[in-house]
């Protein structure tokens, strides 16, 4: 049986209009202690390149710049067991979700859920009772194992979010 993981505690600034969720923290991000931690991630570039900050300033002076615009960042997941960092190796009997409503509760300024990829958005649905009535949208994963083209993640974000 895999090790049970932990996912990250919210990423988020004094007032969050925006809740970008992914599904849970990778390997390297949970090594790191820090939101999309692998570089091959294309999350900061995208960020980076939507709200005019530099991908690849110290994680503090990013996450500064990312919840000033007010982006909230969390996973759906709270606890997993996993072999490695896909989503589809995630054990699904295994997974514990985050209060994401509870979140959403003590921040009522969020208007926006933005899945980052199509397991946040599936297991949101599947784990989540009760969700608000917020407007979602699905965008591609920032993933480096989801293959499509940077421009074309970067284009689908910046309609959501820019």
């Amino acid at each position: 049986m895999s090790e049970l993981l932990h996912g990250l505690p919210p990423l988020v600034g004094a007032h969050p209009t925006v809740l970008v969720l992914g599904n849970m923290p990778s390997v390297l991000s949970l090594a790191h202690d820090r939101y999309y931690g692998n570089p091959r991630n294309a999350f900061w570039r995208i960020c980076g390149q939507i709200y005019g900050f530099d991908a690849d300033a110290p994680y503090a002076q990013r996450a500064a710049a990312l919840t000033g615009h007010g982006v909230a960042v969390w996973d759906v997941l709270r606890s997993c067991r996993r072999v490695g960092s896909l989503d589809s190796a995630v054990q699904p009997d295994s997974m514990v979700a985050n209060d994401i409503v509870g979140f959403l509760a003590e921040h009522p300024g969020i208007g926006l859920l933005a899945f980052n990829g199509a397991a946040a958005a599936r297991n949101h649905r599947r784990l989540i009772r009760d969700p608000p009535d917020l407007p979602t949208v699905l965008l591609p994963s920032t993933s480096p194992a989801h293959t499509m083209a940077f421009a074309d993640k970067l284009r689908c974000w910046r309609a959501a979010l820019g």
